[in-house]
């Protein structure tokens, strides 16, 4: 029988984080989950509370069979990202797959307006999502290289080829990718695979609460919205890929890894890659300047 992976999904007391910590867990996972909310929820959105923290996620994982290990963790301090890692090394050995989730979400993200017209707080998305995606694969890639194997994977968008939800948002979005196209590079001859992950709408407790207030503009996109659990799934499937390097340095769609791996969503759904409507990822030029 294979050994259950070791996996940490950062961001995870909610949202796209929390389902795809499930979905690793329905696997076998052993899966470590951080975030801020650790049994109480006190964010806001549209003036409701957003439901969610580090325990009800543990409970989901553990009524499911599955086994989760909490880390309270603020990803703006490096500091603790760094020992959540060092946690996971001393507990387990070893970590074979990392999902960089992490970030922070402005309650007026999605609000109509020019980027100026927000509160600069907008930009915190390239702190605690870019630069905490940074650090927490830093200390995982240590920890891969000694043990020549693993995945590291970014939870990026279409965002980052047409224009959604503003400057910041893109930004952090293209840093993903860019960060998975470069880190592969150094991590080529290592077994350490990279990617960055283009998901589709997700069905989470946010989009929940934007639906009832802006649910018109979304309504077309959320008709075939993902669940989380959809992508943890696909992204266990990557990991025990003995082809993943093959993908290493890419950025891909994973409702096409779906139909690669024969995974579906909830009810037998195959939802759809938004190519054609969205853009499609960039390709990297093959000069390598040292």
């Amino acid at each position: 029988m294979d050994k259950a992976k070791v996996a940490l999904v950062t961001g995870a007391s909610r949202g796209a984080g929390k389902g795809i910590a499930l979905g690793f867990a329905a696997e076998g996972a052993i899966v470590y989950i951080t975030g801020r909310s650790k049994s109480e929820a006190t964010e806001t959105l549209k003036g409701e509370i957003l439901r969610g923290t580090l325990d009800e996620t543990a409970d989901a994982i553990t009524a499911a069979g599955g086994q989760a290990i909490c880390i309270e963790c603020d990803h703006a301090d490096d500091q603790q990202t760094a020992q959540a890692i060092q946690r996971i090394s001393e507990e387990q050995g070893r970590l074979d797959i990392l999902v960089n989730n992490a970030a922070v979400i402005h309650e007026n993200l999605i609000d109509p307006g020019g980027f100026w017209e927000k509160p600069l707080a907008l930009v915190d998305i390239l702190d605690v999502g870019l630069r905490s995606a940074y650090v927490a694969s830093y200390h995982a890639a240590k920890m891969m290289v000694h043990q020549q194997s693993g995945l590291i994977t970014f939870t990026s968008s279409f965002g980052s080829a047409c224009y959604m939800h503003g400057p910041a948002y893109g930004a952090q979005k293209v840093g993903y990718d860019k960060f998975a196209t470069d880190m592969a590079i150094d991590l080529e001859n290592d077994g350490v695979a990279v990617v960055s992950l283009w998901l589709g709408p997700q069905l989470t407790e946010r989009t929940e609460i934007v639906l009832r207030h802006r649910g018109e503009q979304y309504d077309d996109f959320m008709a075939s919205a993902e669940t989380p659990e959809f992508n943890g799934r696909i992204i266990h499937a990557l990991a025990a890929d003995p082809a993943v390097m093959d993908k290493s340095g890419q950025t891909l769609v994973t409702a096409e890894l779906a139909v690669e791996y024969g995974i579906t969503d909830r009810g037998g759904l195959q939802p759809p890659s938004y190519r054609d409507q969205l853009g499609e990822p960039r390709i990297p030029h093959p000069a390598r300047v040292i």
